[in-house]
């Protein structure tokens, strides 16, 4: 086992290039006149799949996950909570609509294209919730095989990366504002880091939209993993495993971020904090898009089975579909 010294060092090379891509991905966003946090992933993705990365990065590279996580906790400071309150309870009843209607047409489309039983319930669970994360404690309630979880968390990643790059695209095109914008993308795609990402690329106001939407899609994850742990009977185990399950589904992050919103709401945070949070937040999700784009690589798309893709496509086409003519319709 290593020692504390020895995991440290372990992670200096990745971070390392964390933090050159980050900067040079700022340096970069000032000549072309676009958001940082797009051209990290694009960076990011351009290296990851140009160069043969040594092995020894993957320690410090893998931290991109905590820094998204730690940039969104430090968001918190800078949400407009009485805008928030507003549009509450629509929020809210869209993000159920989305669990509600998602996990039933993906655990079908799934069946109807030939999939067994564990890997719709991993797809209907990541395309409804968010994402690989979902996918990943469904899998563990279900005991599912590497064979079943790895081509859906690979059909995931696929469409992490092309809804980044298109969503952007459809709002212009499509005039949404910045609410509108953020509340569809959280609603509608996969994946944490992709959503807030799409978000900011589109603009500031748009970026936090995007991941408060996205949070309380996340907070439902406990109640899907109950729902999954009571519809395995063999798993269902007593009340006080139940209970655990649905604690583990709540990121502590969620949390993070609540918690600073309300002390901010409250005035209990200058403005040199907010500020500071603010400049935090967005070095930090730099870091993280930067990894995020990492993790893009095209020759692992190639290797995706069809019947995932599809699956995830319908479920995509219809949810965004849906969600869209709700948002133009609501907000």
């Amino acid at each position: 086992m290593r020692s504390l010294s020895e995991r440290l060092r372990a992670l200096v090379p990745g971070l390392s290039l964390l933090l050159v891509l980050a900067l040079a991905a700022r340096s970069l966003a000032g000549v072309v006149g676009t958001s940082p946090l797009l051209v990290a992933v694009a960076l990011g993705a351009l290296v990851g799949n140009a160069v043969d990365l040594p092995g020894s990065v993957d320690d410090g590279t893998a931290l991109h996950s905590r820094f998204l996580d730690a940039g969104i906790v430090l968001l918190g400071a800078n949400v407009a909570v009485n805008e928030l309150f507003d549009a509450g309870v629509v929020l809210v009843g869209l993000v159920a609509g989305v669990v509600l209607v998602g996990l039933p047409l993906g655990e079908f489309l799934g069946r109807w294209l030939g999939l067994d039983a564990t890997p719709s319930s991993l797809l209907a669970a990541g395309a409804s919730v968010c994402g690989v994360s979902a996918a990943t404690t469904v899998a563990g309630i279900l005991d599912a095989r590497a064979s079943d979880l790895t081509p859906v968390v690979a059909a995931i990643l696929v469409f992490d990366a092309v809804t980044l790059a298109a969503f952007p695209v459809l709002g212009s095109l499509l005039d949404l504002s910045a609410q509108q914008f953020g509340v569809w993308a959280g609603l509608s795609m996969f994946s944490t880091g992709p959503v807030t990402a799409a978000g900011f690329a589109y603009g500031p106001a748009a970026g936090q939209w995007a991941t408060v939407t996205k949070l309380a899609r996340n907070a439902l994850l406990g109640l899907v993993a109950l729902f999954y742990v009571l519809r395995t009977t063999q798993h269902a185990g007593p009340a006080r495993s139940r209970l655990a399950h649905l604690r583990a589904g709540v990121p502590p992050f969620i949390l993070g971020f609540l918690v600073l919103a309300a002390a901010a709401s409250a005035g209990l945070l200058g403005p040199d904090l907010v500020a500071l949070a603010d400049s935090g937040s967005t070095a930090l999700f730099t870091l993280a898009f930067v990894g995020l784009g990492l993790d893009i690589r095209l020759d692992s798309m190639r290797r995706v089975g069809v019947a995932p893709l599809v699956a995830l496509f319908g479920h995509l086409l219809v949810v965004s579909a849906l969600t869209l003519a709700a948002v133009l319709f609501l907000l």
